[in-house]
């Protein structure tokens, strides 16, 4: 009695674009330096209100430049 052996291919469907606003990807950082305190209840209120700290940091950096623009 042979033993018959199956092999699965898996691959991945290709991503379909996500419909967000950004026209190319994200390729810079910031870094700043906060208390951890601070910096936790931060991002738990973040976590809370179904946002990511990263959005909401972004969000005021356009609003800032959009008011404060020459």
């Amino acid at each position: 009695m042979g033993s018959k052996t199956e092999t699965t291919s898996k691959s991945k469907a290709p991503k379909a674009k996500s419909k967000t606003k950004s026209k190319s990807k994200k390729d810079s950082q910031l870094v700043l330096r906060l208390d951890k305190e601070e910096r936790d209840d931060f991002v738990d209120l973040c976590k809370e209100m179904d946002t990511s700290a990263a959005r909401e940091i972004r969000g005021f950096i356009r609003k800032f430049m959009k008011k404060n623009k020459t």
